[in-house]
């Protein structure tokens, strides 16, 4: 009997479309190969934008790893509710939010909370919010490696700022954070030949710490497309988060990058207009539309498709005069960027051996979960 594709749902009948899906089996086999990727588990502080769930999350701490990273006060708590000993919220923390983190870092003690600054105005108002809570947070300066969207400059004038952190009561400076996601070339050459100024920079600030009489700073940088490179140096601490499900995206742009793609849109055939157009109900609420609409799904049972038109709650695809396709036929669509696709639903399906027998939240794809 011929083998079905990895992506075929057996008992898809049950599943009511749109659809977000994970494939179990794929994503415990990304840990499994990340993990392979790197000499010392402990310097893995993977980032949960991605996925955003908790279930996805404890996978991650039942194979090792410890440390996480994230963007919102939302995936924090969620990190804090699985227990997760070490978490970054990487980003610098104004108004209210720097209320919820201090009740964040109450409500879930057996986490070590820590975030970012690059500038002297958030030292003093953490400073001044942690003195008058009682305690004292934990921050890490935050780089501009070339993103041009936060972070200090690397320099003198970074050293300052470190130190002034560094000598003012009520914070912890850990280190620093450098986020290089400008570097994301297809070819793996010149994405290292881009990386490694970045990297002499990072050993560079780090000298400069030691010099002036302060700790070792920890080091926390990269994402997906420049893992390779800082999982191969010792120390530094990386922050990959795609790999857990891969996308259409990082397969075509980082082949040499091995991991699975772990999770699909399921959409339907709602209308037939013409004899080569079909509908499907998959608008741009059901799957990332930041990128132009051909580059939004790559449907895996109809690799040929024209994209025509997307609505809020339809796409329309040119699939020929002799699609094949009926009213109520299934299609698998794989995001080209899932982290926010995976942001537009709130429970995921969860497939084993073909079949669903599962669903798991996408817990922080909230704004606030209770903090």
């Amino acid at each position: 009997m011929e083998e079905k594709p990895w992506y075929t749902i057996t008992n898809i009948a049950q599943l009511d479309s749109p659809a977000l899906v994970f494939y179990a089996d794929r994503i415990t086999e990304n840990i499994k190969r990340l993990k392979r990727n790197i000499k010392d588990i402990p310097r893995l502080r993977p980032h949960v934008k991605t996925h955003k769930s908790a279930a996805v999350t404890l996978l991650m701490i039942d194979a090792g790893i410890t440390k996480f990273k994230c963007a919102t006060i939302a995936e924090a708590e969620m990190l804090g509710m699985c227990k997760a000993p070490d978490v970054l919220l990487a980003y610098q923390l104004t108004g209210p939010k720097i209320d919820r983190f201090i009740k964040l870092i109450r409500s879930y003690p057996d986490t070590q909370f820590s975030c970012l600054f690059d500038n002297e105005i958030s030292i003093v108002e953490y400073a001044a919010a942690a003195i008058a809570a009682g305690l004292e947070l934990n921050v890490f300066a935050d780089l501009n490696v070339g993103m041009n969207r936060t972070g200090i400059l690397p320099g003198e004038a970074c050293l300052e700022i470190y130190k002034k952190a560094f000598d003012t009561p009520g914070l912890i400076v850990k280190g620093f954070h450098a986020y290089d996601g400008h570097i994301h070339d297809a070819s793996c050459e010149v994405r290292k030949e881009k990386w490694l100024p970045i990297w002499r920079t990072l050993c560079q600030m780090e000298k400069q710490v030691l010099d002036s009489g302060m700790p070792r700073p920890v080091i926390i940088a990269g994402g997906t497309p420049t893992f390779p490179f800082y999982a191969g140096e010792d120390f530094v601490e990386c922050s990959p988060g795609t790999f857990i499900l891969w996308d259409k995206g990082y397969q075509d742009a980082f082949a040499e990058q091995l991991y699975l793609t772990a999770a699909v849109v399921i959409t339907r055939v709602i209308s037939l207009t013409q004899d080569n157009l079909v509908s499907l109900d998959l608008g741009h609420k059901s799957i990332a539309a930041e990128n132009q609409l051909e580059r939004r799904v790559f449907f895996l049972n109809a690799p040929d498709a024209v994209f025509v038109s997307q609505s809020e709650e339809h796409l329309v695809l040119d699939l020929g005069a002799k699609h094949g396709f009926s009213i109520g036929d299934v299609l698998y669509g794989l995001p080209i960027h899932i982290c926010p696709t995976v942001a537009l639903y709130n429970y995921a399906s969860i497939i084993y051996n073909q079949e669903i027998n599962d669903e798991w939240e996408i817990t922080s794809r909230t704004r606030k979960i209770t903090i």
